[in-house]
């Protein structure tokens, strides 16, 4: 991780200005932009091991979404919304000069990046959407809203990673791996318990918006460039017909993570390996 960096930018909510974080590899100054965008509760470290793997062909900028990691909290919780973050991410790529990008989103980053592919004049090449889709069902948002939002504490740092292992379906990862996903959401507060490092506020418009499947297919079919759909075996989220669907879409790649759900971490050499190919090929 050597040539990890570490940046900001300043961006513009309806309540005021918040500093948005993000960790950033390769050559700053090489004019082809990889931008990786987070799930829900996540942060941008999750992608050390892509972003590493891609450094030599890519500027990877892996930002901190709003009130995720080492980003500021919104004043509200009620502008946690995908125009906040659609407005954010306009600043940063701003920021990286970048006339064209190509983005890989997890979860609710693979919808950043959806909408912001599918507007007019999007600077966005090609799109990479880990394991969400242009249908979400209802029951993987139930699932999900178990747990968003509540603020459990734990005595240790093992009993953390413990709890976040028990409710993620990431895939076959090592005990490393899982305490690399772990430490970087996570973060002790002044009593010494650990907690997760995220604001609770964003459950607020996500238990609000729970209220049927979400239809997101105006958003897809509008993409305009070649897009690779990545699907955990066992996801709930990104189910197995709705991937047939999209892949009727022409230039649509898919591939599929064996024994893995929601979502896959991008951690192994094959993985990688199929992102690889499809952004460079």
């Amino acid at each position: 991780m050597t040539n990890m960096r570490e940046g900001s930018v300043l961006c513009l909510d309806p309540k005021g200005w918040h500093r948005m974080r993000y960790a950033e590899w390769g050559d700053p100054h090489n004019p082809r932009v990889l931008v990786c965008a987070h799930g829900l509760t996540r942060n941008g470290r999750d992608f050390d091991y892509l972003a590493r793997a891609m450094s030599d062909a890519y500027r990877v900028v892996c930002p901190d979404v709003v009130g995720r990691g080492r980003s500021d909290w919104l004043k509200d919780p009620a502008d946690y919304t995908y125009a906040v973050y659609n407005n954010d991410m306009a600043t940063l790529i701003a920021s990286l000069h970048a006339e064209t990008l190509d983005w890989v989103g997890t979860s609710m980053g693979g919808i950043i990046g959806m909408i912001l592919a599918s507007l007019p004049g999007s600077p966005i090449r090609k799109l990479v959407m880990n394991d969400v889709g242009s249908v979400i069902p209802k029951a993987s948002l139930d699932r999900i809203g178990q747990y968003v939002g509540r603020e459990p504490s734990f005595d240790t740092f093992d009993e953390l990673m413990a709890a976040m292992r028990s409710v993620s379906p990431f895939g076959e990862l090592t005990d490393e791996q899982w305490r690399h996903l772990t430490v970087n959401v996570a973060k002790q507060d002044e009593r010494g318990k650990w907690t997760f490092r995220y604001d609770p506020g964003i459950a607020q418009n996500f238990h609000a918006t729970v209220t049927g499947d979400i239809d997101l297919r105006a958003f897809w079919n509008a993409v305009h460039g070649p897009a690779l759909v990545i699907r955990g075996e066992q996801s709930d989220l990104l189910l197995d017909s709705t991937l047939r669907e999209m892949s009727q879409r022409a230039h649509t790649q898919a591939y599929v993570v064996p024994n893995c759900g929601h979502a896959p971490m991008l951690m192994d050499d094959a993985q990688v390996g199929v992102i690889r190919r499809f952004l460079l090929g």
